[in-house]
């Protein structure tokens, strides 16, 4: 055989191994990608699942599922006695079981009283959430807390709006689960880092 034939064959072999290699590096390569991607999908579904997934925290307020009585004792000053009175409210759950919804209707010096909670537990931020509206206002009342075990209660801190003085004021609120048929709840104005009670909420279940 002519050398120069020899030659070529040699070269067009190499050249056909080294695309083979190419192909099969390639093939390596993608694998390798779609494995890592595959692998970081389902990481990142598990964690979405983890997140939006109700746990015990959800049933807890579930237990409040229902129709309440309360009483309530509000102080304008903390040295005069408290302005009493009564109410109903309504707890449902909201989007399969995610968010605490409760409805309050009653009265204040006359007046007729309605306002909405939102209480709901954050999976990732392992910090519970309540929001509170009525039409007493035109704000959102919005605070984060904590459970404490000892006292079988969140404890809410943040701000809210005070129309006295003009200004966004620090808060503190217990909510309470006293027992299936009893909870409890109870507000703060925070004021040079002392809680002065404003208000205390007895519910019953009817």
């Amino acid at each position: 055989m002519n050398f120069n034939l020899l030659n070529i064959c040699f070269n067009i072999k190499s050249k056909l191994n080294y695309l083979t290699m190419k192909k099969i590096t390639l093939f390596i390569l993608l694998a390798v990608l779609y494995s890592t991607f595959t692998f970081a999908q389902d990481e990142s579904m598990q964690k979405w699942m983890a997140y939006m997934t109700p746990g015990p925290e959800h049933q807890k307020l579930a237990k409040l599922n229902g129709n309440w009585v309360y009483t309530s004792k509000m102080w304008m000053d903390p040295k005069a006695e408290p302005v009493t009175t009564q109410g109903t409210a309504e707890c449902i759950m909201l989007l399969d079981g995610r968010y605490s919804h409760m409805k309050v209707s009653g009265n204040i010096m006359g007046m007729p009283f309605n306002g909405i909670s939102i209480v709901a537990f954050d999976n990732g931020k392992k910090t519970w959430l309540t929001t509170w509206i009525d039409n007493m206002g035109t704000g959102i009342m919005y605070g984060e807390g904590k459970w404490d075990e000892a006292s079988k209660s969140i404890i809410f801190t943040g701000k809210m709006y005070d129309p006295m003085a003009g200004k966004d004021v620090d808060y503190k609120e217990t909510m309470k689960f006293v027992d299936d048929n009893t909870m409890g709840m109870e507000m703060f104005t925070v004021v040079d880092g002392k809680d002065i009670k404003n208000m205390e909420i007895t519910y019953t279940r009817k």
